[in-house]
């Protein structure tokens, strides 16, 4: 999805002052966006890979808060309204997660005060992170022949906003216009699926299991879409590992995400770690970093059988 379509879709969940404001920027300005964050009592702010910048009711933005737009606590209430389709009590599993997941695959992430009682669900908002989806064909095209000719899998490394899943659904799509693919979209923000239908491309060949867990998709998917390949996103956890490992055992090879910022940080992570003495995952995959999003900084070998 372009970036312009994501801002648009964005702007529909905004209060009439924030979504006028928000319609004047200028198209260039919306280019390099890489989030829309929202505090209550707070400027609204602009974040982009290099900056941010503040929005003022003209329009226009500039460098500090001051005389920028304030958004308001009702602002705030207002919007996470319209996320949860005026039915706050039927998104339960949204505000005990803390995000949404709107049209396009954009993340909304929402802070506030969680109820102390068995549900620990959000309860009051203060703040809200609309972070920008896009796709970037071609960005995945380094890594692409590596996972395709190897008997290994590939783990795509990185910080926050350095561009994981951007690579990764580029990835896929590649993949999944020659292979069997199955496609973990826990959060439902690679595919962006809506009405059963992928809005972001994937692959024809590509099957996308989202809103169940990353592991119990794996699992899924062994017993029902017979992959070849399987790719899911921010792979955390001890089940995500345990699943993968299996699947792996089946003769599946992965593609994956994992925060890392280099080789040594990847190895000190034990689920990372004991996926590659597995032999899961033969070629890592490092990114520049949020002020380059998507670029590929270096790929190197992490798992040798021999």
């Amino acid at each position: 999805m372009e970036s312009s379509t994501s801002y648009e879709t964005i702007m529909r969940y905004m209060t009439a002052e924030l979504r006028s404001a928000m319609g004047k920027v200028g198209k260039g300005e919306r280019q390099q966006l890489s989030e829309i964050r929202l505090r209550s009592c707070k400027a609204a702010a602009y974040v982009y890979p290099d900056r941010t910048s503040f929005l003022t009711r003209s329009g226009t933005l500039t460098d500090t808060p001051e005389g920028a737009m304030t958004v308001t606590p009702a602002d705030i209430t207002a919007i996470v309204t319209g996320l949860s389709r005026h039915s706050l009590h039927s998104c339960t599993r949204e505000l005990r997660q803390g995000y949404f997941v709107i049209d396009g695959g954009v993340r909304v992430g929402v802070a506030g005060t969680y109820s102390d009682n068995a549900e620990h669900i959000l309860r009051e908002f203060s703040g809200l992170n609309f972070r920008i989806s896009r796709e970037v064909v071609g960005s995945a095209e380094p890594i692409y022949s590596r996972l395709a000719h190897s008997e290994g899998g590939i783990l795509i490394c990185g910080g926050v906003n350095s561009g994981k899943t951007t690579v990764l659904r580029d990835l896929c799509r590649l993949m999944g216009q020659r292979r069997k693919v199955t496609l973990i979209d826990e959060r439902g923000e690679i595919a962006a699926m809506s009405g059963g239908v992928p809005m972001n491309e994937v692959g024809v060949m590509t099957d996308v299991i989202t809103g169940s867990k990353r592991s119990e998709g794996i699992v899924s998917a062994i017993r029902t879409m017979s992959p070849e390949y399987i790719i899911c996103d921010e792979i955390a956890t001890e089940e995500d590992c345990e699943a993968i490992l299996s699947a792996h055992g089946c003769g599946v090879r992965f593609a994956a995400t994992i925060h890392a910022a280099d080789c040594r940080d990847l190895k000190r992570r034990l689920i990372a770690s004991r996926l590659i003495s597995g032999g899961v995952f033969t070629y890592a995959v490092f990114l520049a970093g949020s002020h380059e999003p998507g670029k590929i900084r270096e790929i190197r070998r992490v798992y040798d059988a021999d």
